[in-house]
């Protein structure tokens, strides 16, 4: 492939956000170079090895896939002919220590019913008001928040204003779960939908009520690739290569030089440098405000780009064979108090009680299987931080195993402890996020629009990510690659003029 305005374009991992822009870019005819940093690609798409295969150990399925059929169709082909896409109309399966257990589905009527027979026709209704509400804020921040490469401000407030049912949401220091607690009479709902504002790295007593548009975003249909989710960004790496890219893996960059005030160069840790004249940088923003990349970059961002940080999680991977419970392939299990979870994650500690997420990564077509290992990830909220105090492992396992056994799920074999990763796992394993794993916090009003966006203020410079506008999610990432690619195209195409 030639690039005839310039000498190349670097991506800087191979997270979703990075391959996406990787696959626009080069199916647009231009020079791209993908370093990255593991043996493979994918960021925090990552597997762990068990004997039932590859344990996904990041994110599990596949929301807002309308963005990955534009992606495909952009590069001349579709998601098909790549990967097999299973649709779940069951969404997940929740469990309270009451002995309550309630199944959520894409088809809203079919959650109205559940929850009718879970808590009444009242709190079938409320759920009724809930999803629309949920609905139309999906509908009034899509277009001019989610898919915007900058936040349109004119255009929110316009939707908002034609639309006086969402104001109470958009109150200023209105949280999700005051917004739940006046919308669901049961605290079991409350605490159930609360659950999304933890799906970007933030808590629901903190978080923004419009957060509540997560619940309409993965209503609207969710898809488990088959094989794992890595196999997705096996298929965009595959497919950026076909259309002309370079994969580098296994090795890291090093430096972002400048030169005359704009990028000129990547040095990478084998020491090549790759001439360039236009980077997209697809990991945490805080890793090149910290200097991680060199002085080049480090001012390119204001500090409130990345900081304060969200949340991290302790993530178990592993094969094993359940008993006691009836799973299907997103499960959680809830604690009995909110506050002793949320609370002492607050302080930077583990919760006291832990609500736990599993995902039974065997169960996507909907049966038991009959295989004598299942894959499985369990998931638990955590502060983002840097250390690792003696005996953390050992807690984590307490919190979480026994726990699982008061609802009567247990298995025939625990993890072993190399099966885990921990804040500081994802601290190393991510540079610069100090443990966080999705990017800026999104507490505040006003934190959705300090997210940084795909420009920066050194030329040459670009972002892509789920540190990056629109923020965190398989999908906001792979937005984020198309604003950066999009933004590059212009600026390439301004400068030929």
């Amino acid at each position: 492939m030639t690039n005839p305005d310039g000498k190349g374009i670097v991506v800087i991992g191979a997270g979703v956000g990075g391959l996406c822009a990787a696959v626009r870019l080069a199916s647009e005819g231009r020079r791209v170079t993908v370093v990255e940093t593991q043996a493979a690609p994918g960021g925090k798409m990552r597997t762990f090895d068990s004997a039932a295969g590859p344990v996904d150990a990041g994110p599990t399925v596949l929301t807002m896939r309308g963005v990955f059929d534009d992606l495909f169709a952009r590069a001349g082909t579709r998601i098909e002919d790549h990967l097999t896409l299973i649709p779940q109309p069951l969404l997940a399966r929740h469990w309270w220590t009451d002995g309550s257990r309630l199944d959520l589905f894409a088809d809203p009527e079919a959650s109205a019913a559940a929850i009718a027979d879970f808590a009444g026709p009242r709190s079938a209704d409320e759920f009724r008001r809930f999803h629309r509400l949920s609905s139309q804020l999906y509908t009034a921040f899509d277009r001019p928040m989610m898919q915007a490469a900058r936040p349109r401000l004119a255009s929110i407030a316009l939707n908002a204003l034609s639309n006086p049912r969402l104001w109470p949401a958009l109150r200023p220091g209105m949280t999700l779960a005051r917004q739940l607690a006046g919308q669901f009479s049961d605290p079991r709902l409350r605490q159930l939908f609360g659950r999304y504002a933890t799906y970007v790295g933030g808590a629901p007593d903190l978080s923004p009520a419009v957060l509540s548009l997560i619940w309409a975003a993965e209503a609207r249909g969710v898809w488990v690739v088959e094989g794992g989710m890595h196999r997705l960004a096996k298929a965009l790496a595959g497919l950026a290569v076909q259309r002309g890219a370079t994969l580098i893996c296994g090795v890291s960059a090093t430096r972002i030089d400048r030169q005359g005030g704009r990028v000129v160069a990547v040095e990478l840790s084998d020491g090549r440098v790759l001439k360039c004249d236009r980077v997209v940088f697809n990991g945490d923003p805080a890793a090149l405000l910290a200097g991680l990349l060199g002085n080049g970059p480090q001012f390119a961002l204001k500090p409130h780009a990345a900081h304060p940080r969200s949340l991290s999680a302790w993530v178990w991977a592993f094969a094993a064979k359940p008993r006691g419970v009836d799973l299907a392939y997103h499960n959680v299990f809830f604690c009995d108090d909110p506050a002793q979870e949320f609370g002492p994650v607050a302080a930077g500690r583990m919760p006291e009680q832990a609500t736990l997420y599993i995902c039974a990564q065997d169960r996507a077509a909907g049966p038991q299987p009959h295989a004598p290992l299942e894959r499985f990830e369990i998931i638990m909220n955590a502060p983002p931080k840097t250390t690792q105090t003696a005996g953390e492992i050992s807690q984590c396992r307490q919190r979480t195993f026994p726990q699982l056994a008061r609802f009567g799920l247990t298995f025939d074999q625990d993890p072993q402890d190399h099966s885990l990763t921990t804040p500081q796992g994802f601290a190393h394993l991510f540079p610069g996020s100090q443990g966080s794993i999705y990017g800026r916090s999104p507490v505040g009003m006003l934190a959705p629009f300090q997210r940084p966006g795909a420009r920066t203020s050194l030329p040459g410079l670009y972002l892509a990510g789920g540190g990056a506008h629109p923020g965190a999610g398989v999908p906001m990432a792979a937005i984020s690659g198309r604003h950066a690619a999009e933004a590059i195209l212009t600026d390439l195409a301004l400068a030929s003029k």
